[in-house]
């Protein structure tokens, strides 16, 4: 399975640098993992937050790969526990997905087009993430389910 992962801003702080590339390190051997960040638009600047998420959707939509299977991480999304999403990543694969492409949009949130776009929705909880944590969480869960499709410790 090939993950990409289409995140809107670049993380600036060096500790979201480097717990991200941990995870991308620690994810070579199970799958080809990318990220893909597009840039974030100022609201300020572009006229209101709708505005802003209209541009960032544009160019998240350019950014993802033509075949994948898409899913958006937003706070409706569907909730699954680190074994379930192993097993949905395990189904999707074995009906023939062989890309997953996840999207984490900026502070403003995810564009109608990108959610239209989506295959499907997945949430961390009710709770709303900083982006730069939200994709550290996710390249993690990620790690965490290959460890736990091969049956490799890791999960507790």
């Amino acid at each position: 399975m090939k993950f990409t992962v289409v995140a809107v801003g670049k993380l600036k702080e060096r500790f979201w640098a480097d717990a991200c590339g941990e995870y991308l390190k620690r994810l070579q051997p199970y799958s080809k993992t990318s990220v893909v960040e597009v840039p974030d638009v100022d609201p300020a600047r572009a006229g209101g937050d709708a505005a802003a998420v209209e541009r960032e959707g544009s160019s998240v939509l350019k950014a993802l790969p033509d075949r994948a299977h898409v899913i958006a991480l937003a706070i409706g999304g569907k909730q699954r526990s680190s074994e379930g999403l192993a097993a949905h990543i395990d189904e999707l694969g074995v009906s023939g997905v062989s890309e997953i492409a996840f999207v984490i949009g900026g502070s403003c949130g995810l564009s109608a087009d990108v959610l239209a776009r989506a295959d499907e929705t997945l949430s961390f909880g009710p709770m709303t993430l900083p982006h730069n944590l939200a994709r550290v969480v996710l390249l993690e869960q990620l790690y965490r389910a290959c460890k736990i499709s091969r049956g490799e410790p890791y999960h507790k």
